[in-house]
């Protein structure tokens, strides 16, 4: 098992940011490894709601069907699933201590299964490098937003 975490700030009111990453089709503008991110159900997002992701990692295609699990004020929790491999991606926004604007913790946590679970050691390193990269774009993205 693999967990990767980052936090950092942006320039919009949480309310801004838990509006938009909800809505995880976004994946594909803030997300580097996100090649689409198609929204299955239809109506307002809500718990249950579902997404079609397909991303590629370290060179592989994968694709995994994403549940908006929890969805309250201040936080957001995804989960991912295939054959092969389970993502827990919790988003936790909260006022920024540094003054206006949103501090944003984001923690994946990727559980390979079966005979993936021998690539963990390897895996762990190129997750770290994604996570740095999903800062990177995911403040770019949001500082977009109107604050």
């Amino acid at each position: 098992m693999t967990t990767v975490s980052r936090t950092f700030d942006v320039r919009p009111q949480p309310s801004v940011v838990i509006d938009y990453l909800k809505d995880f089709s976004h994946a594909e503008e803030w997300d580097p490894g996100t090649e689409s991110c198609t929204r299955q159900d239809s109506g307002p997002v809500q718990v249950g709601s579902t997404w079609h992701n397909v991303s590629k990692i370290a060179g592989v295609s994968t694709e995994l069907t994403y549940t908006l699990q929890q969805l309250t004020d201040d936080t957001i929790v995804l989960v991912g699933h295939n054959d092969t491999a389970r993502s827990i991606d919790t988003i936790t926004v909260v006022p920024s201590p540094d003054g206006p604007g949103s501090r944003i913790t984001y923690e994946a946590v990727i559980e390979l299964k079966g005979a993936a679970k021998i690539a963990d050691p390897v895996m762990k390193i190129v997750f770290e490098k994604i996570g740095s990269d999903t800062e990177d774009d995911m403040t770019t993205v949001l500082n977009r937003l109107p604050a």
